[in-house]
């Protein structure tokens, strides 16, 4: 396996059997480009920010930073870590567990903090989930990756995915189309520039702010793989239900 860059973390185990298993499938399910690994091959803690457009993301993200020579630590949801031998290989590959709901995101929020401060490479994706985007643009973001970003003067590196929607459609029945091979895109932009926000006191309005900046510069840099027009706006689940809701009830008055 060839690595790039002029940093390389030696691998466990777990992870060397990670490689022997993801490296090729990311090949067989399509024709990868890796680009931008410039900006995620440097030592030091580096939080990576994805976009999300199927669940294939989390593979080609971790070959994709793995190949860079980073070890990367992803932010991934608790239940996976309960499934027999899945949970046991997120475990060993220093994977971060999120719990939903009940207060206990702060948890996994911490965690990620505290790879951060150990020097280690940390991947978010803001969405919390694959998009419901009709358009595959990134949503509205959590507020968790700012509190993250503000965690420390380390960089904060945007990536997106760009092709693996179409092998693996995400929220259809039947929807895995390995062939014919698709092109896959993984892009690395350079740093987000939150200067504006260093040494200010972290309070919910920051952290929105924050999170904005970050989200937007995935946003931008999706808009730019794609060569379209980024949207201004931020698709927002929440609202998308509540107007669903009202149109169903305007169609519906007797319901």
């Amino acid at each position: 396996m060839r690595r790039r860059g002029p940093v390389f973390e030696k691998a466990n185990g777990w992870i060397r059997f990670c490689e022997l298993v993801m490296f090729p499938l990311t090949r067989i399910l399509g024709r990868r480009s890796f680009e931008g690994m410039e900006h995620v091959a440097v030592p030091g803690p580096v939080l990576a920010v994805a976009n999300h457009i199927s669940q294939l993301d989390p593979i080609y993200t971790a070959v994709y930073l793995r190949q860079s020579g980073r070890i990367p630590h992803i932010m991934a949801k608790a239940s996976l870590f309960k499934i027999p031998v899945i949970g046991r290989t997120l475990t060993g590959t220093g994977m971060i567990p999120v719990e939903r709901g009940g207060g206990h995101g702060q948890i996994g929020l911490n965690a990620a903090i505290a790879s951060l401060n150990a020097g280690h490479m940390v991947l978010i994706y803001p969405d919390g989930t694959v998009t419901r985007d009709p358009d595959n643009w990134p949503m509205k973001p959590r507020p968790g990756v700012a509190a993250m970003a503000m965690a420390g003067d380390f960089p904060v590196v945007p990536v997106v995915h760009w092709g693996t929607q179409d092998v693996y459609v995400p929220y259809v029945k039947g929807g895995f189309h390995p062939f014919p091979r698709k092109d896959i895109r993984v892009v690395a932009g350079p740093p987000v520039d939150l200067s504006a926000f260093r040494g200010k006191p972290v309070d919910a309005r920051l952290l929105r702010d924050v999170s904005y900046v970050i989200q937007g510069a995935v946003r931008d840099l999706l808009a730019q793989v794609r060569g379209v027009p980024a949207p201004v706006e931020f698709y927002d689940q929440k609202k998308a239900d509540r107007l669903k809701a009202r149109a169903e009830a305007a169609e519906n008055p007797d319901r």
